[in-house]
């Protein structure tokens, strides 16, 4: 016998629309419904089977051997954020038929009178907060369905720990009820407003914590707080960036972060990214974090720990950029080698022969292409009423992946 078609039907907010026609036919024909109980209750009358929602494995081993009728109730629309995608990832697709209605994301965003074309939809329900907030930090306007764990409460304060602050917000409450509620604040003020169970958080860029307008890239280098000047200087690190060869989504890492400015730069090159920034130089930390402050640098991630040792947890790198070794440079090495993903790239700088000839002969030793640069800067400075130029010391910018050139 043929195995019956499944029906997934969105219900829309309860007074405000409902059912299409030809939804509820499907649904008057259905042998048996299944959904939480709330949305049961909208069919008081129905005759046949009511079965509520709870373990998913239970309903696909109903699902996958049923020849009955059998409708299956989603919340506005079963596609977005709903059980559409465990059902389409677990049943061919020619048994299933959607019927999308209004999500309660919709709805929220017309009663506070917002396009919402042009937002990210975030979910943390029943999820960790750090991946959400990476992409809620890299929008203008965000949704997101929240849960009561990761509460609009615990978001704000996520947000304000990166520096994020700069969104006007909307907590929008128990859609569809008699309590449905609608509170415009700010990331502060959310931190200390209680909210419903039932609720989505409405996030728009308003302005940025930090006010000045630094350049996405060749920020100067008085601009960085950093000890006695050792950072890796504007137009080094211009050229390391370029060699980094860096796109929007990739994982960069930066070991031996010194006052974070590649860090930085890069931050802002690829707003979705993420960059783990690795510094435990007690002399540093204080500079770093004070820069990842003032650059309202937000996808940049401070990890206090000296490489390769605190490399363990963190997600496999596209990209890794070492500005300082701490004398481990052929362990760092070692270990970059183990993680670094298909096609990813190293770039090191050195600025002594030894540490040029020893990092070069590692990584060839490692089946490594290398292409080594070396950049000389002279810039001009006063002298009484003339200008003279005045040369830094050579950089030698070591780039290396693994292939044939």
């Amino acid at each position: 016998m043929p195995q019956q078609k499944i029906y997934l039907i969105g219900a829309g907010i309860e007074g405000w629309e409902g059912f299409g026609a030809t939804a509820l036919e499907v649904i008057n024909k259905a042998e048996v419904l299944i959904g939480h109980q709330r949305l049961l209750d909208i069919f008081p009358d129905f005759k046949g089977e009511k079965r509520v929602l709870e373990d998913l494995s239970i309903m696909l081993d109903y699902l996958k051997s049923t020849d009955k009728q059998t409708v299956v109730l989603g919340s506005g629309d079963p596609n977005f954020f709903g059980v559409a995608r465990f059902i389409l990832r677990n049943l061919p697709k020619e048994r299933i038929e959607i019927f999308p209605n209004v999500t309660s994301v919709q709805y929220a965003f017309a009663r506070i009178k917002e396009p919402w074309d042009d937002a990210v939809f975030v979910s943390v329900h029943g999820r960790g907060l750090k991946s959400a907030i990476d992409r809620i930090i890299a929008a203008e306007k965000v949704a997101v369905l929240t849960d009561g764990v990761n509460s609009p409460s615990a978001i704000a304060k996520e947000l304000i720990e990166r520096g994020a602050e700069g969104y006007e917000a909307w907590l929008c409450e128990d859609l569809g009820l008699l309590t449905e509620k609608f509170t415009k604040t700010d990331v502060k003020g959310l931190v200390d407003l209680p909210a419903s169970p039932l609720n989505i958080l409405i996030l728009i860029k308003a302005w940025e914590p930090n006010l000045e307008n630094y350049p996405l890239i060749g920020i100067s280098d008085e601009e960085f707080a950093t000890a006695k000047k050792l950072i890796t200087k504007e137009e080094v690190r211009a050229v390391t960036l370029a060699k980094l060869q860096l796109q929007d989504d990739l994982v960069l890492w930066d070991i031996g972060a010194g006052s974070g400015s590649v860090s930085i730069e890069a931050g802002n090159l690829m707003p979705n990214g993420k960059i783990f920034a690795l510094e435990k130089n007690p002399q540093y930390l204080s500079f770093i974090r004070d820069n990842l402050k003032k650059f309202v640098a937000r996808n940049v991630m401070l990890i206090e720990a000296y490489a390769p040792e605190g490399l363990d947890d963190l997600p496999d790198p596209d990209r890794v950029f070492i500005g300082g070794s701490g004398g481990m440079l052929e362990e760092i090495i070692e270990a970059v080698d183990r993680r670094l993903r298909p096609e990813g790239q190293i770039v090191l700088n050195a600025v002594t022969l030894d540490t040029l000839t020893k990092a070069v002969e590692f990584l060839e030793d490692h089946g490594y292409t290398v292409e080594v640069t070396c950049v000389n800067i002279a810039k001009t400075r006063g002298l009484t009423e003339y200008k003279m130029f005045e040369s830094h010391n050579p950089v030698y910018i070591i780039a290396a992946w693994k292939g044939e050139e």
